[in-house]
């Protein structure tokens, strides 16, 4: 993909508000709160800030709070469905994206309170109403998390 190409499709930062328009998710389950990087029909990185107040963290683990690998997939499919709407248009915002398979799944490391996740989408393909995307979840730089995953948007 040539420069030019890129900076066509380059949009700007979404905030929650934007994020919440696009997709359907709200809290306690909304797991994206920031996208700071989106190519239309190529990739888009969201930030997810990790407090203690998460209520999953009562009990996982209230010794040791770990955010749970399927919330950190969800994260990553949540972000990728922002980079999906955006491609296909205001008239998809708010449409369900399901997941259809998640393929190699890696966790490298705990993701714990104070911790601000970075999760880096590309699109792999894409065959009519379904996507297939791969996925790193970073913090601090070091990848966390790793998953290629299928999805499926739905004009309901």
């Amino acid at each position: 993909m040539s420069t030019e190409e890129t900076k066509a499709g380059e949009v700007g930062a979404f905030d929650i508000a934007q994020i919440m328009h696009a997709i359907p998710h709200r809290y306690p389950f909304l797991l994206v709160d920031r996208v700071v990087e989106l190519v239309k029909d190529v990739s888009c990185v969201g930030i997810k800030n990790v407090t203690i107040n998460e209520n999953f963290f009562q009990g996982h683990f209230p010794t040791m709070p770990v955010m749970p690998g399927v919330l950190i997939i969800e994260s990553m499919a949540q972000t990728a469905a922002v980079l999906v709407v955006e491609t296909l248009g205001p008239a998809w915002a708010g449409k369900l994206v399901y997941f259809m398979t998640v393929d190699q799944a890696k966790f490298r490391k705990p993701v714990v309170p104070g911790d601000q996740m970075r999760v880096h989408v590309k699109k792999e393909r894409q065959r009519g109403n379904i996507w297939k995307f791969s996925a790193e979840a970073k913090v601090d730089g070091k990848v966390v998390a790793e998953a290629t995953y299928a999805a499926m948007i739905l004009d309901k």
